[in-house]
């Protein structure tokens, strides 16, 4: 009794002891979704949605909270347009919306090498640009890619990721709708889209492979034309000799940098232009055309996020041209 009123004489009082087995505090866990979760889950396209299965911890969360990983500009133009829903185990996402290709539509026939719901891979020809440069342009490479979505019933804007040269043939990625676009497009600024190269050049480089960093800037006596130039941008190019002939050699080539006509300039910056390339200094005794061929593209599925390897077989020109090479070596 003394302790206590003495206690109380001070202004305090003493707290009461917890027993010794007293259990810690339960903290519940959440059950954050992970950054594309849907991968691991069933998925199937509806008309213009995508229905995803949840799995049963993330069965009772707000729609909006389901969309980590997916890019926040394209999740808030989503929300805007009412195009997520959440029905019982299953959310929905209007992935695959109407649209109508801007270009005027031309045939020209091109090889499909991968076509799914989010992408379309093909093998350019040569000859054409890969978008207008004019409205009143309508040969374009873009412009064969709208009749071929009109006559396949596609409801689809030409979504190039990467460019061309007008005469350079090869690997194309077009993405299908905004969802692809966006994640593609993140992809290809933080250089995760691996695309690589085969060219024939004029004369053997001294060395079997090597890094070229050297700056591209303009050409002031020429407008389309590319040059090294200290003032240029910083372009970075690395080869490989893969085979070698009488006075020309097979070079693959892989780009760190996407500068115009990179390739191209860096390989008569060396002194070895490429075969049939008129600008650069390349003669067409061999080829043509000009030889170079994009080859292949490694990148990740912008849905599934599994990995895709697309090759393109190389045109008939530059094969014929190799082949010759080939024999006048032996």
């Amino acid at each position: 009794m003394r302790s206590q009123r003495q206690g109380r004489r001070h202004g305090r009082t003493t707290p009461p002891r917890a027993p010794a087995h007293a259990a810690p505090p339960v903290v519940r866990k959440t059950h954050a979704p992970s950054a594309f979760w849907w991968t691991k889950q069933k998925s199937k396209r509806n008309g213009e949605w995508m229905d995803i299965s949840l799995p049963e911890h993330l069965a009772h969360e707000r729609p909006h909270a389901l969309l980590t990983g997916m890019p926040s500009s394209f999740v808030r133009r989503l929300i805007h347009a009412r195009g997520i829903e959440k029905k019982g185990s299953l959310l929905r996402c209007k992935l695959f919306a109407h649209e109508q290709a801007t270009e005027q539509q031309q045939f020209h026939p091109f090889q499909v090498l991968y076509e799914d719901d989010f992408l379309l891979i093909i093998n350019k020809p040569a000859g054409l640009d890969v978008h207008p440069n004019t409205k009143e342009q309508t040969d374009t490479l873009a412009n064969a890619v709208a009749a071929y979505y009109a006559y396949a019933h596609q409801h689809c804007r030409v979504r190039h990721m990467h460019r061309l040269d007008k005469y350079t043939t090869g690997v194309i990625v077009y993405a299908k709708n905004e969802w692809a676009h966006v994640v593609l497009d993140e992809a290809m600024r933080n250089r995760h889209i691996r695309r690589s190269y085969v060219c024939i050049t004029e004369g053997i480089p001294e060395r079997p492979s090597g890094t070229i960093d050297a700056p591209i800037g303009s050409d002031r006596h020429h407008p389309t034309r590319r040059r090294v130039s200290n003032t240029g941008e910083r372009a970075v190019t690395r080869y490989a000799i893969a085979e070698t002939y009488v006075r020309h050699a097979l070079v693959r080539v892989s780009l760190e940098t996407g500068r115009t006509h990179q390739i191209r300039v860096h390989m008569a910056h060396i002194g070895h232009p490429i075969a049939g390339d008129g600008m650069y200094g390349g003669h067409r005794d061999v080829v043509p055309e000009q030889a170079l061929h994009a080859e292949r593209v490694e990148l990740l599925h912008p849905w599934t996020r599994a990995k895709l390897v697309v090759t393109a077989p190389l045109p008939d020109a530059f094969a014929i041209a190799r082949a010759q090479l080939r024999r006048q070596s032996h």
